[in-house]
């Protein structure tokens, strides 16, 4: 179950993810909106600090092991959160856009793992890529 439950996580946030940026007032100033979100996810994630670090050790201690990559992973983030408010605004359906940037991602971190991370592909996973390939045609085809 423990295996299941971060998917489950992962899938139901990218469906209000991808509700939520859809329904963005488009006056809305994408920056100011996401100085608003990270304020909001900031709060949340210092509020389950406190509750984590009860008992173990201080706030400041649990800092201690993060690195650059905390950094590195903001950046990627908000990056991800604007080009997916543009893409919206750009007229992007809310059917499509996802699943079109996902697969695409999916398709590259294939590559990414076998070339850095020693990871191996079967037959069927290749076959996999080309048949995700060919949908994005058929998806963004008019």
């Amino acid at each position: 179950m423990s295996y299941l439950i971060p998917i489950v996580m992962i899938v139901a946030s990218n469906v209000f993810y991808n509700l939520f940026t859809k329904g963005m007032p488009e006056a809305a100033n994408p920056f100011a909106a996401l100085v608003v979100t990270y304020l909001s996810a900031a709060a949340l994630s210092f509020l389950l600090l406190l509750m984590d670090v009860r008992g173990k050790s201080d706030v400041l201690t649990s800092f201690g092991a993060v690195n650059w990559v905390s950094i590195g992973l903001g950046v990627a983030i908000f990056w991800l959160e604007l080009g997916y408010i543009l893409a919206f605004r750009a007229g992007w359906n809310i059917s499509t856009c996802s699943l079109v940037a996902n697969i695409a991602l999916a398709v590259i971190l294939l590559f990414i793992g076998m070339l850095f991370f020693q990871e191996k592909l079967t037959g069927n996973q290749f076959i996999g890529i080309a048949l995700c390939l060919v949908g994005l045609f058929f998806v963004n085809r008019h």
